[in-house]
C-alpha cells in the first residue's frame, strides 16, 4: 500500500499549488513524500476543460515532485459535506496514511475553498474512528494545518520558502488554461485569475517572508496546538 507523509487536500486543481507549492516543493526536495488530493476535477471553471486540467494537475506535479495525485471527483460547486463524500475523504486518508494533512483556510471568498475545508476537518476527525468505515484501518493524522488561497490573515506559522518559489512559480505556469491572459482567437475569458494573480501570489508570499527575514514564506493556521521540541 501506497503511503505518504503529507497530504493536502483541495477544491480544485491549483488550489494547493497557489497556497502551498514552495513548501510541498520544499519537502519533496528533502525526500519526504507529499501528495496532493482535488476534491473536483474543476469543471465548473469559466475557462479550460477538465482534460485541460487534468493535464495541467499532472505537470504541475511533476515540478513539485509529488509522491501521488488524485481526484475524487465530487461535483464542482458541489461539495456538500454529504456523508458519500466525507466517506470519500476518510478513504482517501486512510490509504494513504498521511501524519501531516492540509486543508484550505476556513474562511475564503470562493466557497468551494470553505466547504473543502470543513469536510476535510471533519474526515481527519472520522478517520481516527475504528467503528467508522471498520473494513479499513483507522487513521491519526498527528496534526491539520491550513493554508491560504486567497487571503492570510491569522498566521500561525510560516514555511521559508526562499529557494523554492520560482519552483513554486513554474507550477502555477502550468496552469496557463487558468492564471493567462487570453490570446486572441482562444476560448477564452478575462477573470481575477488572468489578471496578473500569479504575480500577487507571489507578492504575497514576498510580504510574509520579510516579517521573518525570508525571501519568500507561506504561511499557515492551526485550531490545536503546534508540537515543536526546543532542544
Amino acid at each position: 500500500m501506497e503511503t505518504v507523509d503529507i497530504l493536502a487536500f483541495g477544491a480544485h486543481p491549483d488550489d494547493v499549488e497557489i497556497g502551498m507549492g514552495g513548501t510541498l516543493a520544499k519537502h519533496a526536495h528533502a525526500g519526504i513524500k507529499v501528495a496532493i488530493c482535488d476534491l473536483t476535477r474543476a469543471e465548473m471553471s469559466s475557462n479550460g476543460t477538465v482534460e485541460t486540467r487534468r493535464q495541467e494537475a499532472a505537470e504541475a506535479s511533476a515540478v513539485l515532485g509529488l509522491s501521488s495525485r488524485s481526484c475524487l471527483g465530487i461535483p464542482d460547486r458541489g461539495i456538500a459535506g454529504s456523508q458519500d463524500q466525507l466517506e470519500a475523504v476518510v478513504t482517501e486518508i486512510r490509504r494513504l496514511r498521511p501524519r501531516i494533512v492540509f486543508a484550505p483556510y476556513w474562511v475564503d471568498r470562493h466557497p468551494d475553498h470553505t466547504d473543502c475545508s470543513r469536510l476535510v476537518e471533519a474526515a481527519v476527525f472520522n478517520a481516527k474512528l475504528r467503528n467508522y468505515l471498520p473494513e479499513l484501518p483507522p487513521v491519526q493524522v498527528e496534526q491539520l494545518y491550513f493554508y491560504y488561497i486567497n487571503d492570510s490573515s491569522e498566521v500561525s506559522l510560516i514555511v521559508d520558502i526562499s529557494e523554492f518559489q520560482e519552483q513554486k512559480q513554474q507550477a502555477l505556469r502550468c496552469y496557463r488554461s487558468q492564471f493567462a491572459p487570453p490570446g486572441e482567437g482562444e476560448d477564452r475569458v478575462s477573470t481575477p485569475l488572468t489578471d496578473r494573480y500569479t504575480q500577487r501570489v507571489e507578492a504575497r508570499d514576498l510580504l510574509l517572508g520579510q516579517t521573518r527575514g525570508y525571501a519568500y514564506a507561506e504561511g499557515f493556521a492551526i485550531k490545536t496546538p503546534h508540537r515543536v521540541t526546543l532542544f
